[in-house]
């Protein structure tokens, strides 16, 4: 991309060289990057200034750098390197993104929710790409640095932007959403992340229908409509998806197959075929349909972006274990909710007759976190065949399955990931599938490489 001269100067004030405009490749705020040509954008955190990474950043190529004013300029700047004053730099680059967006002017939807907001944002981005030139939101760059940060780093040609929407509290969605100002949103599903933070799932609720607050005056928005939670936001612009016979968009006429499921929406005779893991990813996928037929996209197009879709990593992941053995890798995240769901993809799976699931610890689910571990348990049963837990709080998963006097599952505790590795081995054949959950913080995903 390169990143016109005058939209910097129209938030700040050029300090130095008196030069005329130029333009920018990028916007970094990583002063460890390589940025030839690039601005730099020195952020002041808790523990850190990014100020202090001014030469740092020359080194790397920058030819330019947003400054706080209250800040003191280093005297050894370079004749021809362009200073631009600001009174905070984080507030400046997010003034910088939405002027940006303003100057590209691509049609802009927003994606929230507890579970499932990157692999709605990939399948989205699947079935739009076929018609239009897409740039989405790249790793996890969806909070207040990172989704200014994405729209910056999308080319001039960019016909539709996918911005995925993350937050821990109050007022983070709204703030991203006023700048981005989307003509669609969606909203996944309501959870249990950030509950610790947030005291409940009606609170998480309010949080995530923050994403309304910057919706165009003529905007959508496609809701989870299975979650009694989001009912109080129905109105005219809002639009319900799922399973339920009470939503405007219900999933019907549902079939798995070995590497995914068909369906349709309304009872229609178009039978879409998703080829994903996971009957929650149903769901997600029509969310994709639903803004593909909304922008015009013929039912081929759709379908064919549905069939090509390529997924973040560790979500659902597939892969080729030892011995011929299947592992799942889904371990970049885990919640009561998602941890449901992986479980249910994995007794799904036709054609094994070893099915292992190794849960691990997840976090921030404030002061109920032991019931909201126990809970993932009532979905525990054949054809699981082993249940192996990680972690003081994985504990509590075992403990509440071992509550069931009827079972037949073999199961096992490890205090440490590494511990289990030996156990798993000896079960890895063509007939096993292994399913590996926790939360980010246990980097559960370290398992995999032994058994693959």
């Amino acid at each position: 991309m390169k990143l016109p001269g005058h939209l910097i100067e129209a938030i700040s004030e050029r300090l130095l060289p008196e030069k005329a405009s130029i333009s920018f490749t990028g916007v970094y705020t990583d002063s460890r990057q390589p940025m030839e040509n690039g601005l730099f954008v020195p952020i002041v955190g808790e523990r850190f200034d990014g100020h202090n990474f001014i030469h740092s950043a020359i080194e790397k190529g920058a030819n330019a750098s947003l400054w706080q004013k209250d800040k003191p300029i280093p005297k050894n700047i370079p004749e021809n390197f362009y200073l631009y004053l600001v009174e905070d730099t984080l507030q400046a680059l997010q003034q910088l993104s939405k002027a940006y967006l303003k100057f590209i002017d691509p049609i802009v939807v927003g994606v929230t929710g507890s579970n499932g907001k990157t692999t709605t944002k990939d399948l989205l981005d699947a079935v739009l790409s076929t018609t239009y030139k897409t740039y989405k939101t790249q790793g996890n760059f969806n909070n207040h640095i990172g989704l200014p940060l994405t729209i910056l780093g999308m080319e001039h040609d960019c016909e539709l932007l996918i911005l995925e929407m993350g937050m821990s509290g109050y007022g983070e969605i709204e703030l991203l959403s006023n700048i981005a100002e989307p003509h669609f949103a969606v909203v996944t599903n309501i959870g249990e992340s950030h509950i610790e933070q947030l005291g409940s799932r009606e609170g998480i609720a309010k949080a995530k229908m923050e994403i309304t607050k910057g919706l165009r005056r003529d905007g959508k928005v496609i809701i989870d409509g299975d979650e009694p939670l989001l009912h109080s936001f129905y109105s005219e612009n809002v639009s319900t998806c799922g399973f339920a016979h009470t939503c405007k968009s219900q999933i019907m006429n549902i079939s798995s197959t070995e590497f995914g499921y068909t369906f349709s929406i309304n009872g229609e005779d178009t039978l879409f075929e998703v080829p994903l893991l996971g009957r929650h990813n149903i769901k997600n996928a029509a969310y994709a349909i639903i803004i593909g037929r909304e922008l015009g996209l013929t039912e081929e197009s759709i379908q064919s972006g549905l069939k090509q879709v390529s997924l973040t990593g560790m979500r659902l992941e597939r892969l080729k274990g030892l011995n011929g053995s299947t592992i799942i890798n889904d371990a970049y995240n885990a919640s009561p909710t998602s941890m449901r769901a992986a479980i249910e993809a994995i007794k799904e799976l036709p054609g094994f007759s070893k099915r292992i699931l190794i849960l691990g610890d997840m976090y921030e689910l404030g002061p109920d976190e032991s019931a909201l571990h126990k809970s993932v348990a009532s979905v525990i049963d054949k054809p699981i065949t082993h249940l192996f837990t990680v972690g003081e709080k994985g504990q509590w998963i075992l403990d509440a399955f071992n509550e069931k006097k009827d079972h037949t599952l073999i199961v096992q505790r490890f205090l440490n990931k590494e511990d289990i590795v030996e156990t798993a081995l000896k079960l890895l054949d063509e007939n096993t599938v292994v399913l590996i959950k926790a939360s980010r913080g246990l980097q559960l995903e370290t398992i995999t490489k032994h058994l693959m």
